[in-house]
């Protein structure tokens, strides 16, 4: 199965359908578990190796999670360190080890992925614009988004690079709300443009200043002045 592009991982629509399809039960488990059991080195490759063989293990595991699943499970060991919300899976020479530990490693990184892609699009369905809202209270409405959606990111546990991830999400969200994906992601690019950094949680005004931008850029309207009041 081909890999997926930077520019898949955009296409919320996409990855949302994909998402509702996934079914789950015990019996799915256990036939996972057995698939990435299978492709565990017998003899690991360690240090003095390189971790070759764990890498090639995280490979084959990859391409078994996308071909079953589909497009939404490709996030499913992007790590706190790399800047995702995955904390069950670290890095193939960390997380490959024994055929049972690292198939319970994939099945609980693969499940955590889900589980965060479904609070993630309950949050884009809480903070959506309403369809006929004004300029000025679509405005209100992005900043917010913005805002809840960074700390969103803050709290899914992300370190390095972070704000990838925070790119990532408001791009989906302002996709989810019919915008475009090449203006949605100028927009947000515009809005963050190097603001953030890697292992450092922003301030909240900082926060705040970047959902102003991002508002008043889409819309070319200032979020009320008592927005945080509403």
């Amino acid at each position: 199965m081909p890999p997926i592009t930077y520019e898949g991982t955009r296409n919320w629509d996409e990855l949302h359908r994909s998402l509702r399809s996934f079914a789950w039960d015990e019996a799915e488990e256990a036939r996972l578990r057995s698939l990435v059991r299978e492709w565990v080195p017998p003899v690991l490759s360690g240090r003095a190796g390189w971790w070759q063989g764990e890498r090639w293990c995280e490979r084959q595991v990859d391409a078994i999670i996308r071909e079953r699943y589909g497009t939404w499970a490709w996030g499913w060991n992007w790590s706190y360190h790399e800047g995702g919300p995955i904390g069950n899976w670290v890095s193939a020479p960390t997380s490959v080890t024994t055929p049972d530990e690292t198939a319970e490693r994939t099945v609980s990184a693969l499940w955590e992925w889900w589980q965060w892609l479904e609070r993630t699009a309950q949050r884009f369905a809480e903070l959506a614009p309403p369809p006929d809202a004004s300029p000025e209270d679509r405005s209100w409405h992005l900043e917010r988004a913005c805002v809840r959606l960074v700390t969103h990111t803050l709290d899914s546990g992300a370190e390095g690079g972070w704000y990838g991830q925070a790119s990532v999400v408001l791009g989906w969200f302002l996709t989810s709300t019919g915008m475009d994906r090449a203006e949605a992601a100028r927009a947000v690019q515009s809005a963050i443009g190097g603001r953030f950094e890697s292992w450092v949680t922003p301030e909240r005004t900082l926060i705040e200043s970047v959902g102003e931008d991002l508002a008043t850029g889409l819309t070319g309207h200032a979020p009320y002045r008592d927005h945080r009041e509403r």
